[in-house]
């Protein structure tokens, strides 16, 4: 009997030891995660945008089985990608795709086909009229991935609606067509479930890009 009660005393032990460190590591990612979140949300240059995806991607191959780490670690290349006009677009999105391939290795989902979006309509934009039957119609497939994963993300409904606004109107672009897409954007976001960690961006950008619709 004291031999049993010492091995199920031994298990207990181990048992609330072990969860206690799945908790501290499980801390210890979040904590991490929201430290870089907010250095990606206050970044400005390439540079600080390179290094906060850099921190992430270290994040996710530390964790081994969490998606988001790599997610944000694309999205702050194409962040980079939309604000530096000088950046090598190509480099930077096929380095942001690989990104996204280590995510969907984890979870595949419409967050990464946004950031797979953002990052072939970068590359389409070097030459549109060259590369829109690769990359253009590339960035529209991933679009329509996503919808068919997640039809109420809204950041899905802002993106294609810069897509068409950025559209000549003779090839159904243009103000009016974009216009009910932010629209529609705008409604999600108002039911949209946000947990924490996870994306929360667009909803400012649809707004702005709404205004100038009008």
């Amino acid at each position: 009997m004291q031999m049993k009660s010492s091995i199920f005393s031994f298990l207990v032990a181990f048992t609330l030891l072990n969860g206690q460190n799945i908790f501290a590591q499980s801390d210890k990612y979040a904590e991490a995660m929201q430290k870089n979140i907010a250095l990606l949300d206050s970044a400005k240059t390439t540079q600080d945008f390179q290094s906060v995806s850099n921190s992430f991607e270290r994040i996710g191959d530390a964790e081994k089985t969490q998606w988001l780490p790599y997610y944000y670690a694309g999205l702050a290349l194409t962040r980079a990608g939309w604000s530096d006009k000088n950046l090598d677009k190509d480099a930077n999105s096929t380095r942001a795709q690989a990104l996204c391939d280590k995510a969907e290795t984890i979870e595949k989902n419409a967050e990464i086909c946004s950031v797979r979006n953002m990052a072939a309509t970068q590359q389409m934009l070097v030459d549109p009229q060259g590369r829109w039957m690769s990359f253009g119609q590339q960035a529209s497939s991933y679009l329509q991935d996503g919808l068919k994963l997640d039809p109420n993300n809204p950041r899905l409904y802002y993106l294609q609606g810069m897509s068409i606004f950025g559209t000549p109107e003779a090839y159904g672009g243009g103000k009016k067509n974009a216009k009910p897409l932010f629209e529609k954007a705008l409604a999600l976001y108002k039911t949209f479930q946000v947990k924490p960690l996870y994306p929360n961006w667009g909803e400012k950008l649809s707004e702005d890009m709404l205004a100038q619709c009008q």
